[in-house]
């Protein structure tokens, strides 16, 4: 039995207020640690006058502080902002930097930014959201889209089904930088509810080929190629326990109370194994990858498993 999962999150450490942060000549990454739940990093690439913001964050206060780091680097803020999927604490700043800015995300993406709305908001009522709204993407796409900054390449690529129906990695090739949304996840623990555990390991084969060394995950520190391969560890672990707890005639919520962590002790916000064994369960009997899930339900048993409500930080 996994009794003190509880006590894996320690309250937040005091940290210095985010600052962008240049990765490779033109590339940024705007970092908020420790990446758990809502706490998620953006990207900037400037060149030639132009600049690309990838992702947005979820607080008010959160986006004033972007948008004023972003402006450091390039005055009067992005010309394009690229939302890689509809959660919204990848989406909820989009409106500090319209109608200047160009969102773009996949179509799909914007169907469901459209029909979550702030529903976010709801889950962690105590959160100091601030004033949020929504702001839609102005133009979409399905398969890949090439933006320019200067000399720099921001190419968008459609890979989900992997943490959503649809989501979207930004590969900037002259840097090898690879920002990859919640496709890839660093040091916490990845979360394919709403997307796919087959798709994301297709995804992460497609991510590899493209060659990063440097890798800006959706949550957790800048790494290098080989956050790749532990994001894939865990998901293969996800998946052989979901087939044992099939076998053992076990609900989701059961396989992950009799599941030792082991070396995935450490990733942040353990609690979302429930979510995940939901995803591969639903996939093992024949849920088409993408496929709806209840959301509402899976969360509840995160609640249960863990002993309370998920620790937000934003």
């Amino acid at each position: 039995m996994n009794a003190p999962v509880a006590a894996l999150r320690a309250p937040l450490p005091t940290v210095e207020a985010p600052t962008l942060r240049e990765l490779a000549d033109g590339v940024f990454v705007y970092e908020q640690p420790d990446g758990g739940w809502c706490l998620n990093n953006a990207g900037v690439i400037t060149g030639g006058g132009r600049c690309v913001l990838v992702d947005t964050v979820a607080t008010r206060a959160r986006a004033e502080r972007l948008r004023d780091e972003v402006t450091r680097v390039a005055p009067g803020g992005p010309d394009t902002v690229v939302n890689t999927h509809f959660h919204g604490d990848h989406v909820f700043g989009n409106s500090l930097f319209t109608p200047r800015a160009t969102v773009i995300s996949h179509e799909g993406t914007r169907s469901d930014m459209a029909e979550s709305g702030l529903g976010l908001c709801h889950l962690w009522p105590d959160v100091d959201w601030g004033e949020v709204t929504l702001a839609l993407p102005d133009q979409t796409f399905t398969e890949r889209l090439t933006l320019r900054a200067g000399e720099l390449s921001v190419e968008l690529l459609h890979v989900g089904p992997a943490h959503t129906a649809d989501d979207v990695v930004v590969w900037v090739p002259e840097r090898k930088v690879l920002f990859t949304g919640d496709v890839v996840w660093s040091q916490v623990t990845p979360y394919v509810l709403m997307g796919s555990l087959t798709g994301s390991l297709r995804a992460l084969e497609r991510l590899r080929a493209l060659g990063p060394e440097t890798v800006v995950c959706g949550h957790g520190p800048v790494a290098g190629p080989e956050v790749l391969d532990a994001t894939e560890d865990y998901l293969r672990w996800v998946g052989r326990l979901a087939e044992d707890g099939l076998r053992a005639g076990r609900s989701p919520l059961e396989t992950a109370r009799a599941t030792e962590l082991g070396r995935f002790a450490g990733l942040v916000d353990a609690e979302r194994l429930v979510g995940n064994l939901h995803r591969a369960y639903a996939e093992a009997t024949g849920l088409p990858p993408g496929a709806r899930i209840d959301v509402a339900a899976s969360f509840q048993e995160m609640v249960a498993y863990l002993g309370r409500l998920p620790a937000c930080h934003a």
